[in-house]
């Protein structure tokens, strides 16, 4: 199948979910903090504690979704059980996202995206996986990039509109701004819903590994086996190192930018504007990515994001005014579709495609890991010093250190071509 070839009906609904569920990212990134530390500062919390509670509450996502992710993607790789734990998933992530806007406690507000965060989370593992069942090789980094892209694009609709009915909509309705937000939640989560529903029409799953005995035992076993293969196969173990190392500072920033930004004391709107920019500024760069990729090596395109981005990390420790944000808006997008979609594909490319689910949940582990120690060194950080700038500046030493080890990678995949 030739890169230049339209892309197919499955490869368009699976970019579709894409779509949906960026919709999420977008309103956990940007309404989400700040609404969250309205209802903090309203129970009497500072915004060192605020900042704080809400990277805790992102970090024990990560440790709950790197338990089950491997776990369940292991299942996932049995014939016919992809997509029906993607489903599950996903149902349990549209149903936080539209109970968030229910309750008034900081601390139920973070338990209801605590379960929301956790759906969302795990349907990605099997949403990733299905790359090598949609696609070919030699297409991945194609349809990846244009996932990331439209995404990003797509995202932007009910975004835009949750906005504008809870910055002024609300007033023109005769509503509260409670109930604004709770119209915000319901129409992403319906976003969401019609996004995902194509994809579970039509997928089927191509690649499965033999069941027999007990599931769970069984999902177990197949993970130990992968696990002794992986660290015979330098490239993949390396890759996942490298992985947990630089992306790391990419989900970071994507989970706690807003939240820094308020604690700065920056204007709300100014934020969720900026963070609009990088949606819109996103879309052609991952576009751009995905034709380079056509044309260069991935693996360079990979570590130039990866370098980009230590200069955006080091950056952000100096940001203290609004036009500042504004710039580290237009530096994430730029390089934020190219990273992801690149390094999603560049994965699947070096994997067995009959264990997806598995690979993939361990490289989820890796992925949220990186987001565990991103998110909590930079809020125990800020707790401890009371300082948020001290917080943020852990984040560049370690992507600098997954740019060395990918570079490992690379080496140890040319060598296996020979």
């Amino acid at each position: 199948m030739e890169q230049t070839q339209k892309m197919t009906r499955l490869e368009k609904r699976w970019v579709l979910y894409d779509v949906g569920n960026s919709a999420f990212t977008l309103l956990i990134s940007t309404i989400l903090p700040i609404y969250f530390n309205g209802l903090a500062g309203a129970a009497g919390l500072t915004d060192a504690e605020y900042l704080a509670f809400w990277g805790y509450a992102a970090s024990f996502v990560t440790v709950v979704v790197a338990v089950l992710g491997p776990t369940l993607g292991a299942v996932a790789d049995l014939p016919g059980m992809k997509k029906k734990l993607f489903a599950l998933c996903v149902a349990v992530g549209i149903a936080g996202c539209a109970v968030m806007g229910l309750v008034q406690s900081w601390v139920w507000f973070l338990g209801c995206f605590i379960i929301a965060k956790i759906g969302y989370s795990t349907s990605l593992v099997f949403y990733d996986s299905m790359l090598t069942d949609v696609t070919v090789p030699e297409r991945m980094d194609k349809v990846s990039s244009v996932g990331y892209a439209f995404g990003y694009a797509g995202s932007c609709i009910p975004f835009v509109a949750s906005l504008a009915i809870v910055l002024v909509g609300y007033q023109a309705l005769g509503i509260s701004l409670n109930a604004a937000m709770l119209l915000a939640f319901l129409l992403n989560a319906a976003w969401w819903l019609c996004c995902t529903l194509p994809l579970l029409g039509s997928y089927r799953q191509r690649y499965s590994v033999r069941g027999g005995g007990h599931l769970v035992r069984g999902a177990f076993r197949r993970l130990g086996e992968t696990l002794r293969e992986i660290r015979g196969n330098k490239q993949v173990f390396w890759f996942l190192i490298a992985f947990f190392l630089y992306i790391d500072g990419v989900y970071t920033i994507i989970d706690m930018a807003t939240a820094y930004g308020q604690a700065l004391g920056l204007d709300s709107t100014g934020l969720l504007l900026a963070l609009l920019v990088t949606q819109i500024v996103a879309f052609p760069f991952a576009l751009l990515f995905g034709w380079l990729a056509r044309r260069m090596d991935t693996a360079l395109l990979v570590s130039v994001g990866i370098l980009a981005y230590v200069g955006i990390a080091a950056y952000a420790i100096f940001l203290r005014t609004q036009g500042q944000f504004w710039v580290l808006a237009v530096c994430v997008g730029m390089f934020q579709g190219g990273i992801q979609s690149l390094s999603r594909s560049y994965f699947g490319k070096i994997i067995p495609p009959e264990r997806s689910g598995e690979y993939y949940g361990l490289l989820d582990i890796c992925g949220k890991g990186a987001s565990f120690v991103g998110t909590f060194l930079v809020s125990a950080l800020t707790q401890l010093s009371g300082s948020t700038s001290t917080g943020v500046m852990v984040i560049a030493p370690l992507i600098l250190l997954g740019f060395f080890a990918f570079r490992r990678a690379v080496r140890e995949g040319r060598k296996n071509e020979y």
